[in-house]
């Protein structure tokens, strides 16, 4: 990479991070905020059970877009453990923009992993202790991604979606995330 590779990249990356919320969002609105840095993941569910096998991840959370949106990038398995013969189900490199919508008085929520082509549609908002996102996947799939278990250094994220009988929830993925520390 030459020095003008570089500073195009310097240049798209000081344009797109932000340092904080953008003032005319409300203490009150910020529900993403907590999650802004790096996290370690172990993933539980991820279209099938894996509890019985060690599974992992990585997190990244930043305000961009002048701090009126936040998004993140979900890695699965983390970047020193990718290789070129990892399955597209057990690939997840992907992407979320959270961006606040003043009219709305919500966030919407927009997903997308190049790597399966998965692309959902949510409303995000905070229920009681929890971060209740709902929408859609690409499909007209109803789902629910839900942040629980929140502290100020873990929480637990499940995404759920509901089944063909239009009755039962089916869980699609289950992580337990802690913040990586310096």
């Amino acid at each position: 990479m030459n020095m003008l590779d570089n500073d195009l990249e310097r240049g798209f990356q000081d344009a797109l991070s932000a340092p904080a919320r953008a003032a005319d969002i409300d203490a009150a609105d910020d529900v993403y905020g907590w999650l802004i840095g790096s996290w370690d993941m172990d993933v539980v569910h991820y279209r099938v059970d894996l509890g019985a096998e060690r599974r992992r991840g990585e997190i990244y959370f930043g305000w961009v877009l002048e701090g009126r949106a936040v998004q993140d990038v979900w890695i699965m398995p983390p970047r020193g453990e990718r290789h070129a013969g990892l399955a597209v189900t057990d690939d997840m490199y992907g992407t979320t923009l959270r961006v606040w919508d003043a009219a709305l008085r919500a966030w919407r929520v927009t997903y997308i992993n190049p790597r399966t082509g998965q692309r959902d549609e949510l409303i995000g908002r905070r229920v009681g202790d929890a971060l209740v996102q709902i929408g859609t996947h690409a499909d007209g799939t109803p789902i629910r991604w839900n942040f629980t278990d929140i502290t100020r250094d873990a929480f637990r994220w499940t995404g759920v979606a509901l089944a063909q009988d239009g009755v039962t929830w089916r869980l699609e993925a289950e992580f337990h995330a802690r913040r990586r520390r310096a």
